[in-house]
């Protein structure tokens, strides 16, 4: 379980294989200093489990489930990710209730100055589009985001200077990738209410 609050940006030193799954190394020096194998790290958002933590660098298995759903399989040998160590008991629940599970990947349609931030407008996929809520939460690249506005396509949300520092969301143009997590208890919610009407 994660928050959405990222906690470091790594740097991918390695991403080998190929459709069949890859090795997935990331220089982050904070969050290897406290993972060891078998700890979970959520990667822009998705979850990953911890190989190999040794000299400032993670290593991560994806396979091709999590290759097809997310934007992992993209990244190259120097991008930005954004890092969060799993939630532990006790820590503050800073986001909101994240299980870096990516429902689908989304794509940037526009980045507009706004104030001090930035407008980010996303397309997001047609059969997710019913879990976003005005004032409603969204994981977006491992990132913990309120919903400003919905259209018929997708969402607007508003990033303050802050989150555009410390995450790679500041980096982002028309065009790119995101990967999209909903937030779960809409997703129960409904499955609940389903089975109800049956």
């Amino acid at each position: 379980m994660f928050t959405g609050i990222v906690r470091e940006l790594g740097r991918v030193d390695a991403l080998d294989g190929g459709a069949d799954g890859v090795r997935l190394r990331v220089d982050g020096p904070e969050t290897a200093g406290q993972a060891g194998p078998g700890d979970s790290v959520a990667v822009d958002g998705v979850c990953l489990t911890v190989v190999e933590a040794a000299e400032g660098v993670l290593s991560f298995d994806a396979v091709p489930e999590t290759l097809a759903r997310t934007t992992l399989g993209r990244l190259g040998r120097g991008d930005a990710v954004n890092l969060e160590p799993a939630l532990r008991a006790g820590e503050q629940l800073g986001g909101h209730l994240v299980q870096g599970h990516v429902d689908a990947v989304g794509r940037v349609r526009s980045v507009d100055p706004e104030g001090g931030g930035v407008r980010l407008e996303v397309s997001v996929p047609a059969e997710l589009r019913r879990y976003c809520v005005d004032k409603g939460s969204i994981c977006m690249q491992g990132v913990s985001l309120t919903i400003a506005s919905l259209d018929d396509d997708g969402i607007s949300v508003a990033l303050i200077p802050h989150t555009l520092s410390v995450t790679t969301l500041g980096r982002l143009g028309p065009g790119d990738e995101v990967n999209l997590e909903v937030d779960v208890v809409a997703k129960h919610v409904e499955r609940l209410l389903a089975a109800r009407s049956e």
